[in-house]
């Protein structure tokens, strides 16, 4: 199992509305992301908008890949955008996994 984790930034002025957001993610969205291999995904978000996502799978790219290739995400996707900043195209395009350093079991 892959663990991963990413950073994005949530532009301030839209964290609120990003929070909201969350609180409502679309049933359709969460089957979606259960039958393309993201398991245990959490995102933290900090008040300045450092946003910080975790999930497990068993083959990163091939999750993304599956996702990608959904209807649902590109819904969401396209609704998500607006709220990052320095980000160059869609948001699930942008997590750049961070290199794992430690673990304890």
């Amino acid at each position: 199992m892959q663990r991963i984790c990413f950073l994005l930034q949530v532009r301030p002025e839209r964290l609120e509305e990003y929070k909201e957001r969350h609180r409502a993610v679309w049933p359709e969205m969460l089957e979606a992301l259960r039958r393309t291999g993201w398991h245990n995904y959490s995102l933290f978000l900090r008040e300045d908008g450092l946003l910080v996502g975790y999930l497990e799978t068993e083959d990163f790219e091939a999750a993304r890949k599956a996702m990608a290739e959904t209807e649902v995400n590109a819904r969401w996707q396209a609704e998500m955008a607006p709220f990052f900043a320095e980000l160059d195209g869609r948001p699930d395009e942008g997590m750049r996994p961070l290199t794992e350093v430690f673990h304890l079991d």
